[in-house]
């Protein structure tokens, strides 16, 4: 028997701005280190790797955020196949840039290479911080119970009475 809880328990940060928030530090502090230490092709591709892995990485999240909300039984195989699909899509960006043509003097790979390397360690860092840091409880307690039945008689729910 299953109850459906009337308040609210979760606190704190959600795990996608978390996330978000480490991603999004993590793309300027290398934008900035690139811009200082390289010329300008690094800092396009430090910003281009960064936005990019942020924007996949988002939009897995909000889509395994909202079917997580609407049919939990499905959102094991909705994260799953999200995270398969995020690679799928950084290789396509990757390999659209490569037969694009994109010179060394447009975009430093290895500055975007890092982008995506430092985004993607921050952005797990940022979720599972934020996650584990959100109040969940594991069962709600039952806010009122009548005086004519006992605690124990709400948990027992069979036919066949006392054994």
């Amino acid at each position: 028997m299953t109850t459906e809880s009337t308040q609210d328990t979760r606190t704190g940060f959600p795990p996608l701005l978390g996330a978000l928030a480490a991603g999004a530090a993590a793309v300027l502090v290398l934008v900035g280190a690139a811009a200082l230490v390289d010329d300008r092709a690094a800092v396009v591709g430090a910003a281009g790797g960064g936005v990019l892995t942020l924007a996949v990485f988002a939009a897995g999240t909000a889509v395994v955020t909202v079917v997580a909300r609407l049919m939990p039984s499905a959102s094991l195989l909705v994260a799953l196949m999200t995270y398969a699909l995020q690679l799928l899509v950084l290789a396509l960006c990757i390999a659209a840039i490569e037969r694009a043509g994109v010179s060394d003097a447009d975009l430093s790979r290895g500055w975007f290479a890092a982008a995506v390397i430092a985004v993607t360690l921050l952005w797990v860092t940022g979720q599972l911080v934020a996650a584990t840091r959100q109040r969940i409880p594991v069962y709600d307690l039952p806010s009122e119970t009548s005086p004519e039945t006992s605690p124990s008689d709400a948990l027992v729910d069979h036919p066949g009475g006392e054994r």
